[in-house]
């Protein structure tokens, strides 16, 4: 049932839907409209929040997966009291407004995620949900006790990575995890049905949801909360609850695919508002209605001062949990980092697994695992349980080959709180990732992408796992930190910046063994992205610049060109974006402008000729054969460093 105030409220939601990309000339205004009801009830009927606290830790989470209907979550943010103004709404999609095309999370105040490309924000919710599940089960349901909703369109099921995050969830059993399908059989093309007839409740259940078919409910109030509420009793499974809506409705484009995106202008706006009985005029919000979602806004007020008295008095090591909320380590955490002697060979890969164990217990947001590559690629966490339903308190995540899903839900992780998320899986694979990573990247989510195998030096597998363009195609992300270590103690040094530092982190290891080399130890200097390894007595006449295993490579032929009388500079350079951070004193004392340069890195040189004067590197795909006869036939070898700085001090 709707009362004459909420079908008041829930009309101005729909006028405002049309407005605000009406005076934007751009926007999407069906779904939001068609989904003012249901936003209705979950803001003033469902959701746990507290407006004058946003990042309440206790909130229940949501999640616009279907972000092109971002004017429906802006519109209730501003009604809530959430911050965002009418003239913020009347911005909408312009240059440094809080209104942007789609969410953004740390842009807009109550955005929990950044959504747009479809699907995305379905495995962010997996994310949360598991995130929720190991804080209740390790820290008590007194200071986590929330849900995670999230709403999605036939865009997002069609997306493979639902399929992905969906199968993970079911596996997981993550009852605290809702999902609105919004069937309203409409795409930008024209009906679904020109390209999908899948049977989502079927599917659904096969991935082993709880599934609540409202049916022709998208106006029903009551039928919606209570499909909600039923979906929230789904202790041991997630839930999906199937909406049919009717997009655009009640405007005269409803049920087409023009309303998708922006079709309604003066004339059919008019005729929607005489419709709902709304005065034609733009960003119309009366009193009665704001006083009715501002009270909902101030719902959560009196939940929030309770959580914050229980979290005061609560048993639990408090020390633990304001870590793992602060996205960090314990006082002295860096002191578990492991050292290796130089002379070791290992590979950076099972560096990177002992570092990862060895600050589980003084990093306790610390989570994740690998894509069915668990073990291969360092992300193995042992003593510490493998989450499931049996373990909710587990931090070993196993994906399964799920590398896109992985990603985003390790997004959802890292987005929610109190989670530290490390996902792993073969460097080549990234390329399957790449929209996760991206929107990593965008969020400023603190997600830590562990790729291993990260050159030719691969070996027998060829060029199917070989990586060579894979490393510099990350760098070009912005907002992305690409650290791949020259070596065990560089690789510890890469973990005291990735917890030390905001954003995500890409981290390139080993396959195979590598050197450990002197002075790569110092943090302090590997957290500058570059750093001088290696000098000679008096003022180098060149520089070798090498990344991950090609500084051994360049230490070698330093030390034959040392021999012979030449004055070498060795800089290891694991992180060019630290490096490029630097100020230009330091850049200039590491690399002297004057002396000439020589990079190597077993990848296309790309990206190379910023730092050196010669690039010497892979710009082809690889070969089957044992690594180091890979490395070797394509040129990753001293000799070719020795001959480039012959013939860089010749001329």
């Amino acid at each position: 049932m709707t009362d004459a105030p909420e079908q008041r409220a829930i009309d101005v939601v729909r006028s405002l839907a049309m407005d605000a990309p009406h005076a934007a000339k751009s926007g999407h205004q069906g779904t939001a409209m068609a989904l003012a009801p249901l936003a209705h009830v979950l803001w003033t009927r469902v959701l746990s929040y507290d407006a004058a606290d946003p990042a309440w830790p206790d909130r229940d989470r949501f999640i616009l997966s279907a972000g092109h209907a971002s004017i429906l979550l802006y519109s209730m943010l501003h009604l809530t009291g959430h911050g965002l103004t009418l003239d913020d709404l009347r911005d909408f999609r312009q240059w440094g407004s809080a209104t942007p095309g789609h969410p953004e999370v740390g842009h807009t105040v109550g955005v929990e995620v950044t959504t747009g490309p479809l699907g995305q924000g379905i495995a962010n919710g997996v994310g949360m949900a598991v995130a929720e599940r190991n804080l209740r089960a390790r820290f008590g349901s007194d200071v986590c006790d929330h849900h995670t909703f999230v709403i999605c369109g036939d865009g997002d099921l069609a997306e493979g990575i639902s399929h992905e995050a969906a199968s993970l969830a079911g596996h997981l059993g993550l009852g605290r995890l809702i999902v609105v399908y919004d069937d309203n059989h409409v795409t930008i093309d024209g009906p679904t049905e020109l390209a999908l007839s899948d049977d989502a409740p079927a599917r659904f259940r096969a991935y082993g949801w709880h599934v609540v078919n409202l049916g022709e409910a998208a106006d029903d109030l009551d039928a919606m909360e209570a499909g909600l509420r039923e979906a929230m009793t789904a202790a041991d499974r997630p839930s999906l609850v199937v909406l049919r809506s009717h997009i655009g409705h009640p405007s005269p484009d409803a049920d087409t695919s023009a309303v998708h995106g922006y079709s309604l202008t003066e004339e059919g706006i008019s005729e929607t508002k005489l419709r709902m009985g709304l005065p034609d005029e733009p960003f119309h919000v009366p009193d009665d209605v704001l006083d009715l979602y501002r009270a909902a806004g101030r719902r959560g007020a009196k939940a929030r001062a309770e959580w914050e008295q229980r979290l005061a008095t609560a048993d639990i090591d408090r020390a633990a949990w304001d870590a793992a909320l602060a996205g960090g380590g314990v006082s002295g955490w860096e002191r578990n980092l492991p050292l290796w002697e130089v002379g070791d060979s290992v590979a950076t890969r099972k560096a990177g697994n002992a570092c990862l164990q060895s600050l589980l217990d003084v990093v306790p947001g610390l989570i994740g695992g690998g894509a069915d590559l668990t073990g291969n690629t360092g992300t193995t966490i042992s003593g510490h349980g493998v989450q499931g339903p049996e373990c909710p308190e587990g931090r070993q995540l196993l994906f399964g080959i799920r590398e896109h899903a992985m990603g985003a839900i390790c997004n959802g992780l890292a987005l929610h709180g109190g989670m530290l998320p490390i996902n792993g899986t073969f460097l080549v694979f990234s390329d399957y990732m790449r929209g996760a990573v991206r929107l990593a990247a965008l969020s400023g989510a603190r997600n830590i992408f562990v790729w291993s195998h990260d050159s030719v030096g691969v070996g027998e597998d060829g060029p199917t796992h070989q990586p060579v363009e894979h490393a510099a195609a990350l760098r070009a992300i912005p907002e992305l930190r690409v650290i791949r270590p020259a070596d065990a103690n560089e690789t510890a040094g890469a973990w005291r910046t990735i917890v030390n530092s905001d954003g995500p982190t890409a981290l390139l290891l080993t396959r195979q063994d590598v050197p450990v080399l002197p002075g790569t130890d110092d943090h302090v200097a590997v957290a500058r992205g570059g750093y001088i390894l290696a000098d000679p007595e008096g003022p180098p006449e060149i520089v070798f610049i090498g990344t991950g295993s090609e500084v051994s490579v360049a230490m070698d032929a330093a030390a034959t060109l040392t021999a012979a009388g030449r004055s070498v500079r060795v800089v290891s350079m694991p992180c060019m974006e630290d490096f490029a951070a630097q100020d230009d004193a330091y850049r200039a004392s590491v690399l002297p402008v004057n002396v000439p340069t020589v990079s190597i890195e077993a990848g296309v040189t790309f990206g190379w000729d910023r730092w050196a004067d010669r690039c010497i590197g892979i710009d082809r795909f690889g070969a089957s054969a044992p690594g180091k006869q890979v490395m070797a036939e394509l040129g990753i070898t001293p000799e070719a460093l020795i001959a480039a700085a012959d013939d860089l001090l010749s001329t």
